[in-house]
């Protein structure tokens, strides 16, 4: 059961994603969370770095579509001008909004990659969905109200998982 929290990668930042590596795994398409996985939450707009990340995503023929829990006038306002296909309201861990969006990129589950920063959904939900899943690093300590709760169950999570040795990164 704990295995399903647990990410088979975990990185700073999306930065630290290899498009090289990625594809030596077979991976071709991405699923990124946006809030606090590619800008901070209260950020509308794609920074430089974000920008510079997708065009070397897409330089190398890899896929990337953002699943967001959040709202769709806060997604469409960052994902349309940067021409990237996107999913609101995902609910995410369900599994519906991964395999919809592993469909839209037409590729396999293990052609894909879920990118985020909450073991909770993001992570979850790419295990649940039979997805390659990569933990970041939250951009800033400070979150939604919804998330501020989930933190703290996830806080447990990977304390247990570090306990069991399962995990080896700090905090």
């Amino acid at each position: 059961m704990l295995n399903l929290f647990l990410p088979n990668e975990y990185v700073k930042d999306i930065h630290q994603i290899d498009p090289l590596v990625l594809k030596e795994k077979g991976i071709k398409g991405i699923i990124t969370d946006l809030d606090n996985t590619l800008v901070a939450w209260d950020v509308r707009e794609a920074t430089d770095e974000v920008k510079d990340w997708l065009l070397k995503m897409k330089a190398h023929d890899i896929k990337v579509t953002i699943l967001s829990n959040n709202n769709e006038e806060r997604v469409k306002y960052f994902c349309e001008p940067l021409a990237t296909p996107y999913c609101y309201r995902a609910k995410k861990p369900l599994k519906k909004a991964f395999k919809q969006a592993t469909k839209e990129m037409g590729l396999s589950k293990k052609e894909v990659a879920v990118v985020g920063d909450q073991v909770l959904t993001d992570v979850l939900g790419g295990n649940r969905s039979g997805l390659y899943t990569i933990l970041v690093v939250p951009i800033v300590q400070t979150d939604a109200a919804i998330t501020k709760f989930n933190r703290k169950i996830e806080r447990r999570i990977l304390k247990s998982m570090r306990r069991k040795g399962k995990i080896n990164w700090e905090e």
